[in-house]
């Protein structure tokens, strides 16, 4: 009988939940929400959850254009923090690093409106038009969080 640590059962099983997980996006993002959704509901059915806080049923279909700048936004901040661990590693100045953490902080700020425009103009609009005005009052609770 083979003894496994905790941590190795822990990382079989974020291993399975991540495949799971890519599985899902792949359909959501070949635009097969509705399957998504029904793998989702499968899931949590045999009592398989995210063990994230995570509302697993809620999620967009992106269009091409809106998915390539989001991506490329997150690739553009990826790229400063990446630059930001190297001054660290070569002991740079301080107010050089954190002249790199203001530009990577404004570029967050930035993909941040962008996104929530997005969702202002498609989700929360096409919501309101369904008659769900509840998704209103989602939004302006959580624009406080935001804005911290």
């Amino acid at each position: 009988m083979t003894d496994r640590s905790d941590k190795t059962i822990f990382k079989d099983s974020a291993q399975k939940m991540a495949v799971d997980i890519d599985a899902d996006m792949d359909k959501v993002l070949n635009g097969d929400a509705k399957a998504a959704g029904m793998a989702a509901e499968a899931a949590a059915d045999n009592g398989d959850s995210c063990s994230f806080s995570c509302e697993c049923f809620r999620h967009k279909v992106r269009s091409e254009k809106e998915y390539k700048d989001l991506i490329s936004r997150l690739n553009r901040i990826e790229g400063q923090i990446r630059g930001i661990r190297g001054m660290v590693d070569n002991s740079a100045y301080c107010l050089d690093i954190l002249t790199q953490v203001s530009a990577a902080t404004s570029a967050l700020n930035s993909f941040s409106k962008v996104l929530l425009s997005n969702h202002v103009k498609s989700c929360v609009a096409n919501d309101i038009r369904e008659g769900h005005e509840d998704k209103l009052d989602e939004l302006i609770s959580f624009l406080p969080k935001m804005m911290r």
